[in-house]
């Protein structure tokens, strides 16, 4: 009878006995966890001078690949804090440049909506002008900021701009419209009829008697000039015709163009087999469908498209941009005429500042590698004689 009453009190005993002791080893770690920690706290005692665990001084033993994956983890913390920062501070710049974009774009937009054909001649030319210029400073504007910009934001705001300066283009076509050009034929009966004060003549490269002559009629100062449809000519424009024009050259053949001046944009369409040579150009060239040409200008972009085997000279204060090409190669502007420095302080361009074997190929994706559509001319193959 008495062995039942007391076994339970000596289980009891047994297991409060066997509590404390868990209950003391647990404190005891806690205590050196804590005193771990703390050690860790104030860094001299637990890492050495290389930043390693020392155990003898800590009085507890971490391994080092947990120290080292801890730390690890803070620089990986460390680095995504920054790219994020990074991120944000671009895509506020990004933000910026898009509203400040979109505004101006509209405001000349809007300007050139009420310019129309029942607006006073006067009036137009006063508004085309501003629109011209507010353009240009808008396309200085891209150029500036096109460091930061994304590829899909920086492809739609050179879509806008080339809308809009089209969109002038047309207004004044619609409002000032150019004079056509008239052939004459020669004949020995005919007298030899001499050209207006102030025209350009496309002097023709053979001098047979059978060859006609093209007779472009001149155009005022406001209207887009420009030469379309000639083959084997020389053709020249003055600085008093080009000055801050737009300036057209479409459908040429072994044509040999100069435009001694600063015009406002350049469009080279359909060419073949020419030369091309231009002032500075206050914004941008645009080239679509160029085969087996060399063209040399400065400008503040170059855009070329579906163009082969051609030869580009530049002065560009951006970077060029290729798309649909092959066979294209680049050398620094090297051209030279009596004038060149004044019309380089009309344009606005900074001849300190050039891009020219700096070039997008909108076609070619892989980073790091060249692309197989362009090159750069070797200074052995430059060409240094114009004349």
């Amino acid at each position: 009878m008495i062995a039942p009453i007391r076994r339970p009190v000596v289980r009891k005993r047994h297991n409060h006995f066997r509590s404390c002791a868990q209950l003391e080893t647990c404190v005891y770690k806690q205590t050196t966890v804590m005193n771990a920690t703390d050690k860790m706290d104030v860094g001299s005692d637990v890492f050495d001078g290389n930043g390693e665990f020392s155990s003898s001084e800590a009085g507890v033993k971490i391994p080092e690949r947990m120290l080292k994956r801890e730390q690890d983890r803070l620089e990986d913390v460390e680095r995504k804090k920054e790219a994020k920062k990074s991120q944000s501070v671009t895509e506020e710049k990004s933000g910026f440049f898009t509203a400040t974009f979109s505004g101006e774009r509209a405001a000349i937009e809007e300007l050139l909506a009420g310019c129309s054909g029942d607006t006073d001649r006067t009036k137009a030319t006063h508004t085309l002008a501003e629109a011209t210029t507010r353009t240009q400073q808008l396309q200085k504007f891209l150029n500036d900021s096109m460091v930061f910009l994304p590829q899909y934001v920086l492809r739609q705001a050179q879509a806008s701009l080339q809308k809009l300066q089209n969109n002038i283009a047309e207004k004044r076509d619609e409002i000032l419209p150019k004079t056509r050009f008239a052939f004459r034929s020669r004949t020995a009966n005919v007298p030899k009829a001499g050209p207006p004060i102030g025209s350009s003549i496309a002097d023709p490269l053979s001098s047979k008697d059978s060859a006609p002559t093209a007779v472009v009629a001149a155009t005022s100062p406001s209207e887009q000039c420009g030469f379309s449809h000639f083959e084997s000519q020389v053709l020249s424009k003055s600085r008093e015709e080009i000055h801050q024009q737009d300036v057209l050259l479409t459908h040429l053949t072994n044509c040999k163009v100069r435009l001694l001046g600063s015009p406002s944009t350049v469009h080279i369409k359909h060419v073949q087999n020419c030369e091309i040579f231009s002032g500075p150009v206050s914004s941008s060239v645009f080239v679509d469908h160029c085969t087996g040409s060399t063209l040399t200008f400065p400008c503040q972009q170059l855009r070329t498209h579906h163009t082969t085997n051609t030869q580009v000279y530049l002065h560009v204060s951006s970077r060029a941009i290729i798309e649909d090409c092959q066979e294209v190669r680049f050398a620094p502007f090297s051209w030279t005429y009596s004038g060149l420095d004044e019309d380089f302080k009309v344009s606005g361009l900074d001849r300190t500042r050039n891009n020219w074997n700096q070039v997008d190929d909108f076609n070619w994706l892989a980073l790091g590698t060249q692309s197989p559509n362009w090159s750069l001319i070797p200074e052995a193959e430059r060409r240094t004689e114009w004349d």
